[in-house]
């Protein structure tokens, strides 16, 4: 039986050959392969790329040289719909700007820079060509079929510690979600606004604020654009607040998440949690998604089954980000739903989550074209590390600012509560030695000392603006300093 080829070893001959765009000869190859593989076995994988037109190759007999992507055709002429022709096109069409290869995008917020690997900048040149300048693609599954869980890995080892440690994990001890709780207002709204302008909605983050928590929709806007900042908010709370096990990486969780991310967004409101039955085109791209029902299905239910299985919660969120999207098992929203998916892994580890904050459209957009029309992962990749990171510089120090609760309070605040109340009412002074005594009886022995300092602090800090606190009325409060000063004066 021959020996199975894997995508791993196709991915590294496109990784030499996207390095060095002039081009290598067999031999050249397989140097830079370090001797990986023997001639004879590197021939028939670069003829099964050839085949799948991932690479071409120029040059006769001795010159030939191998390079990445499909070959362009130089004079090829695009047939508009009216029937005019465009100009013929050049063999390549490096369209992309010179400060965006190098990482630097324009966005409304101001500049942003992200740091791409080689590999990515040779992936955002290709995705800016003309489409008229791309090679169709369709669904090619061995990208799922290829992948095994915890031993493939898109995101490498260096870079999965160096998240874990920008993300700050709390105390393992704490329920699942305590992160995301703790800063829930904040990260509704970032998350609601960034997810929502990634898809064209021309909100400001201000105008979002005002919606989500006052319910005052901005003028001069588009309906739809505050109904997916509406639907934002109802999938993010459903993330976040429902700390059951029914939220995760499955059916119950995607289809639920895809209702409310769609509502009253759908043309046809039957596709709203309901995988797609129809073929769909992406705008913009060259890719055409499956469009067979039962292999939607089918690979739908794989990608949860791996997903699932994976136990790096940065693997299994970027996982998702590549895989929903290149399915497109909705009929629309399906990017919006891989954001919010991709935060589920991390918000059930308490890391820091992802907002999506200051992620440029164009690097986002470039990078799952990426994976549509090259069926490569690194340019995205990129994109999630910086986003990340971002996020985590936002959200750590939010959270650090907040006083962490007393839990010993939090455990005996009834305890207090009655205590206080009762020696007010029965207008005595708060010693220490009528707080013990009234204390033995509802405070646990060990925890008597300590419980006595508390509610001495607490009662020096008493006065008619916070009495409220240990349900007194205001009457009770004034009896009781009333009585307090009699006794001084005595």
């Amino acid at each position: 039986m021959p020996k199975r080829v894997t995508e791993t070893e196709l991915q590294k001959i496109e990784d030499v050959l996207l390095r060095h765009s002039a081009g290598l000869s067999l031999l050249q190859l397989q140097r830079e392969l370090s001797g990986a593989m023997s001639r004879r076995t590197l021939s028939r994988r670069v003829s099964a790329l050839l085949t799948a037109k991932r690479i071409h190759r120029q040059g006769e007999a001795r010159s030939t040289r191998y390079l990445h992507g499909a070959p362009t055709v130089p004079g090829v002429r695009h047939v508009k719909r009216d029937g005019s022709v465009s100009p013929a096109l050049p063999a390549t069409v490096p369209t992309v700007k010179t400060a965006e290869r190098e990482g630097r995008f324009e966005t409304p917020e101001g500049v942003v820079m992200i740091e791409f690997s080689p590999i990515a900048r040779d992936i955002l040149e290709y995705v800016s060509r003309p489409a008229a300048a791309r090679t169709p693609r369709g669904y090619e599954r061995r990208l799922l079929d290829d992948y095994v869980p915890n031993e493939t890995t898109y995101i490498p080892d260096r870079s999965k510690v160096h998240l874990r440690t920008v993300g700050k994990p709390i105390d393992a001890k704490r329920a699942a979600g305590t992160f995301a709780r703790d800063i829930l207002s904040r990260f509704l709204i970032d998350l609601s606004w960034a997810s929502s302008r990634l898809e064209g909605n021309t909100y400001s983050r201000l105008d979002t604020e005002r919606l989500i928590q006052f319910g005052q929709a901005a003028e001069g806007k588009d309906a739809r654009e505050t109904q997916m900042i509406l639907n934002h908010k109802a999938a993010i709370e459903l993330l976040v607040e429902d700390n059951t096990d029914d939220i995760g990486i499955n059916r119950f969780t995607l289809l639920n998440l895809h209702a409310l991310l769609s509502e009253n967004l759908m043309a046809d409101p039957e596709g709203s949690g309901r995988l797609r039955r129809r073929p769909v085109d992406i705008s913009g791209s060259v890719y055409t998604p499956p469009a067979i029902p039962q292999v939607i299905d089918e690979c739908f239910s794989r990608i949860l089954t791996k997903a699932s299985s994976i136990g790096d919660p940065f693997e299994r969120a970027f996982f998702v980000m590549v895989h929903l999207p290149y399915l497109q098992p909705f009929e629309d929203v399906n990017k919006r739903v891989s954001r919010l998916v991709a935060n589920i892994p991390l918000i059930r580890a308490n890391l820091c989550p992802l907002s999506f904050v200051d992620v440029p459209e164009r690097a986002y957009i470039a990078g799952n074209l990426g994976v549509y029309e090259m069926t490569r992962i690194e340019l995205l990749r990129d994109v999630f590390v910086w986003a990340y990171e971002r996020s985590c510089e936002r959200y750590v120090v939010v959270r650090n600012s907040m006083a962490e609760p007393d839990r010993f309070r939090m455990r005996y605040r009834e305890a207090l509560t009655d205590v206080i109340g009762q020696i007010v009412r029965d207008k005595r002074q708060p010693t220490a030695e009528e707080i013990r005594r009234r204390a033995g009886e509802v405070v646990e022995t060990p925890d008597v000392p300590r419980f006595v300092e508390l509610a001495t602090a607490e009662f020096r800090r008493l006065n008619e603006f916070n009495i409220a606190r240990y349900r007194l009325r205001l009457a009770e409060y004034r009896a009781w300093n009333r009585a307090l000063q009699s006794m001084d004066a005595t």
